[in-house]
């Protein structure tokens, strides 16, 4: 499946992911420092990587030195964009993992078009943490992303440790999950992290208000537990009830723990939710 097409690429080049905090980052890049000083003030070098801004590369250095080396500037900071993506099996339902895909990979495309760097965590598998920097590394990003499955169990208060564990700087952290475990209040721990947190509550129809009736045997899709219940239009409603009361739980912690919250349907056109409601909500610009 094509994530982004060529057109939607080309709006996003426009936009920028709004932080909320004050962050401090380590190279340069197109978000306020903490540091004070105006964007030609020079204050190291460090060396190139692939996808670096290659504005920034010192010539002089590298014919004397033969080294290609960057300049760091004392203003402008790059932010590490870190992209906590929820892949267990639950996700697998009503094209929740696509969707998930689409956002990452429209944010994430927004932050490497804008010099930042952007690190991809899964759950429930938490080893490799693959990093892009710069335009030139979407291709692979994109392409990591498509290789992105549903499946396994949702470890995420493992996940959100491992990646309290791993980090290095404040950032920001994008998670994006449906949320169905009882371990959902780790979110609580990333936003005291000093990270800028921000939520994107996937869900889909079948969460929301599943269409069952009658007698049924019900499967967990990640314990394999099994559950008959006999579904009457009282046990929907009260279903329905308990889900928006929760979906609001959720909300209300985030929010008051100083991070973005955002409700997000698993059929919405991502285009549409970005380039129109999240740029009115604040969340780019």
């Amino acid at each position: 499946m094509r994530l982004l097409s060529p057109a939607f690429m080309a709006r996003l080049e426009n936009l920028q992911l709004m932080n909320r905090r004050r962050l401090v980052g380590r190279f340069g890049g197109e978000h306020s420092s903490r540091r004070h000083g105006n964007t030609v003030d020079f204050a190291d070098f460090r060396e190139y990587h692939p996808g670096d801004d290659f504005r920034r590369i010192d010539y002089h250095v590298m014919a004397r030195l033969d080294q290609v080396l960057i300049k760091l500037y004392e203003a402008d900071d790059e932010v590490t964009v870190r992209l906590l993506i929820d892949t267990s099996a639950s996700m697998g339902v009503g094209g929740k993992i696509d969707q998930a895909k689409r956002l990452a990979a429209a944010l994430g495309f927004v932050s490497l078009a804008n010099h930042d760097s952007v690190t991809v965590h899964t759950f429930p598998s938490v080893g490799r943490t693959p990093r892009f920097a710069g335009r030139g590394s979407v291709p692979a990003f994109l392409s990591h992303l498509e290789t992105l499955e549903a499946g396994g169990p949702t470890p995420f208060a493992q996940a959100a440790a491992h990646l309290l564990g791993r980090s290095t700087l404040p950032g920001m952290t994008i998670v994006i999950s449906d949320l169905l475990t009882e371990e959902w209040p780790a979110l609580i721990r990333l936003s005291a992290s000093g990270s800028d947190i921000t939520v994107l509550h996937v869900l889909c129809k079948e969460d929301l208000d599943p269409d069952h009736s009658g007698d049924l045997e019900l499967v967990d899709r990640e314990s394999r537990e099994r559950l008959t219940v006999s579904v009457t239009d009282d046990i929907s409603s009260s279903y329905r009830e308990r889900v928006a009361s929760w979906r609001e739980e959720v909300m209300t912690a985030a929010r008051a723990s100083g991070s973005t919250y955002l409700a997000v349907d698993a059929e919405e056109n991502v285009e549409e939710l970005l380039l129109r409601s999240w740029r009115q909500a604040g969340v780019l610009r």
